[in-house]
């Protein structure tokens, strides 16, 4: 087995696919084969109604159709096996909704796909009518029905089949190979998403990095993880992430263990947030919450979550709970002006702020120079399970914990009012592409008097 991660599948924004489009072909390429050449299971009830849905509704039938023709050849550099008609998609949905993500090794190169239904759909995505689908209704209530039969599964013991340091399967091609998330590959790679390993932390092994910082017991079965969520979602031991300056009101912190993708200043209560730019457009992110005119004119930061990484959300600040609650929204729509996106919605970090499933958590802070704020973890694709774990009234200090992402992490949102003035920390790193994760609970900003 590989002990390294130099010869790893380069990825896009996050983690949650390989942006090597030699991998992800090659990954669809074995599903189809195992789909074509394994016996043909009953669709699951869920997809089942998805098959109705589609076929009972004349406009969902005709955008299901167009969205696998309009996708032009030449998108599929090593013209692979693609998605051809949705019967084919469902077959290929109703495989996944079963299986945990698993790190598999294509040729000579270690990579994950966390999002295995979004890549089933990556290129149909980026058509005009997957654009129109995306966006309807009665397509995301479908697909909601399908993600949390997904997700009852990676709650259930069953799911815990890929916690393990053994490998899970040779797929008939004899192409790829699949491992559990205890081999070394995978807690390479987990060790290298940590913002200190190699940097202080100790000791730097990768299985030894997991159990210094996770609550997890590796004499135990599955290291003692019930499902492969609660692995996801595992916490980490007390003292890891300690608190930057709890007793100064002046500094926020990282609500995520994330890395920074955007600070925009002067955000609008309107903006045409689908275009190249994707700027933000708070009557959309709130969805019309009477507090939207407080923050026009204020801050927005975003910052994006590894698969890979800690996936539990903490407060910025020390506040009161004003108010919580859970949009419902888009699955797998993107900009359609980042055209075909082979890892989307990776390039769409802007535009799902507002048309994604999102939860929005309103914090009066104590520090008057803040006062009202607004933390919005933002799900993506499969991960849209957005759990708030605090309630109306309640006070959080700095640092306490405030939700989770089911089933691994997305990306999020801090929003301020107009009047606080920031200097930023963003440890040595410009936003974007290539930023790395700021560890939780690290300080991000200070507030200028």
């Amino acid at each position: 087995m590989r002990s390294d991660l130099e010869r790893v599948a380069p990825f896009r924004i996050g983690h949650w696919l390989p942006s090597d489009q030699t991998f992800l072909d090659t990954w669809m390429e074995t599903l189809i084969e195992e789909a074509k050449e394994g016996p043909t299971s009953p669709l699951h009830p869920v997809i089942e109604e998805f098959k109705f849905l589609i076929e009972a509704n004349p406009e969902i039938y005709m955008a299901f159709n167009l969205m696998l023709t309009q996708v032009p050849f030449k998108s599929n550099p090593l013209k692979k096996p693609q998605v051809k008609n949705y019967q084919q998609m469902l077959q290929l949905m109703n495989l996944i909704i079963t299986r945990a993500p698993e790190f598999s090794i294509i040729a000579d190169k270690v990579g994950l796909v966390g999002f295995p239904i979004n890549t089933i759909l990556d290129w149909s995505m980026g058509t005009a009518a997957g654009f129109w689908a995306f966006t309807n209704d009665q397509v995301n209530a479908q697909l909601r029905k399908i993600l949390n039969q997904w997700g009852e599964f990676l709650c259930s013991g069953d799911s815990r089949y890929v916690l393990t340091d053994t490998p899970l399967k040779i797929n008939p091609n004899k192409k790829q190979e699949n491992w559990g998330w205890f081999s070394e590959v995978a807690l390479q790679a987990l060790a290298e998403s940590d913002p200190y390993y190699g940097q202080g932390s100790d000791p730097k092994d990768p299985k030894e990095n997991f159990i210094y910082n996770f609550q997890c017991d590796p004499n135990a079965p599955f290291w003692g993880f019930q499902s492969w969520d609660q692995f996801f979602t595992r916490d980490f031991n007390e003292g890891r992430r300690p608190v930057a300056s709890p007793e100064d009101e002046n500094v926020i912190v990282n609500a995520c263990e994330s890395a920074p993708y955007r600070i925009a200043y002067g955000v609008q209560r309107f903006d045409t947030f689908w275009i190249k730019a994707q700027p933000y457009s708070l009557a959309h992110m709130l969805a019309n919450d009477p507090s939207v005119d407080y923050f026009v004119g204020g801050t927005v930061y975003q910052a994006f979550l590894s698969a890979k990484s800690y996936h539990r959300w903490h407060s910025p600040v020390s506040g009161t709970i004003q108010k919580v609650s859970v949009v419902e929204g888009t699955y797998y729509s993107e900009a359609l002006s980042e055209g075909y996106d082979p890892s989307g919605p990776n390039d769409s970090q802007g535009y799902i702020t507002e048309v994604a499933t999102r939860a929005l958590i309103f914090i009066e802070a104590d520090n008057r120079d803040i006062g009202l704020m607004c933390v919005v973890p933002v799900g993506m694709a499969e991960v849209s399970s957005c759990d708030v774990t605090v309630v109306e009234g309640q006070h959080v200090m700095k640092g306490e914990e405030l939700g989770m992402f089911h089933f691994g992490g997305s990306t999020h949102c801090l929003i301020f009012g107009p009047q606080v003035q920031f200097a930023f920390d963003l440890h040595g790193q410009t936003p974007g592409l290539n930023s790395s994760n700021i560890a939780l609970n690290s300080r991000i900003a200070t507030v200028c008097k």
